[in-house]
């Protein structure tokens, strides 16, 4: 009888075929998780950025007595949000308050400023409730608050 000599330092390919799901496996479990990650770091360096302007802001009006008219007057007109976008300053001023920031209520969030990134999707409205603006990152409470739209 002749006996076949079978090489076992080879993989099946029922073993190559369970790889691969075991990987694509782990890999649907994964991204998702990553996705998260990496949003929560987007938006936790949007706060990080509108506290740091709301600080310059601050020191530039304690040194000229009023608010800068724009970003570029601390230096700051070219700083980007994480998603490519420039930030959003409004002063208020005696123009009124129709197209500043607003709660639920839509009484406007700041009685000084308004600053916020329009956040991932780039859309945005003025009341915060409105499903556009669920995603930004936004100050209120003259300060009191920076953080997501949705958390406030």
């Amino acid at each position: 009888m002749s006996h076949r000599c079978r090489n076992s330092d080879a993989f099946t390919l029922i073993e190559m075929m369970m790889v691969a799901v075991i990987v694509g496996i782990l890999a649907a479990l994964a991204i998702p998780n990553l996705t998260r990650a990496r949003e929560k770091a987007m938006v936790a360096r949007a706060i990080g950025d509108i506290d740091a302007l709301q600080q310059d802001i601050t020191e530039y009006s304690l040194d000229n007595r009023t608010l800068p008219a724009s970003l570029a007057d601390i230096g700051r007109a070219d700083l980007l949000d994480p998603w490519g976008r420039p930030y959003v300053y409004l002063p208020i001023t005696g123009q009124g308050k129709g197209g500043f920031r607003k709660d639920r209520f839509l009484v406007p969030l700041n009685t000084d400023y308004d600053l916020y990134s329009v956040g991932a999707d780039g859309a945005t409205s003025a009341p915060i409730t409105a499903s556009v603006s669920r995603d930004d990152i936004i100050r209120a409470n003259d300060g009191g608050f920076i953080g997501l739209a949705s958390d406030f």
